[in-house]
């Protein structure tokens, strides 16, 4: 690929770049405040483009705490 054709595409990588951090920086703090210290380094270390955080978010992370 040459400059060029890499510059076309940056927009596409800082913007999945956002959409992942978005969603994982949710889910670390949903794991945190569940104290979920599995999923936190899951979440963390696995480089998913924000599919993983948005099913912990939406299926494995309900709130568990009282009040919340």
């Amino acid at each position: 690929m040459t400059t060029e054709q890499l510059n076309q595409y940056l927009w596409v990588l800082i913007i999945v770049a956002v959409w992942d951090l978005v969603w994982k920086g949710f889910a670390l703090w949903r794991a945190a405040k569940n104290d979920s210290q599995g999923w936190f380094i899951a979440l963390l270390v696995i480089n998913t483009v924000g599919l993983l955080p948005i099913l912990y978010l939406y299926v494995f992370g309900k709130n568990t705490k009282a009040g919340s």
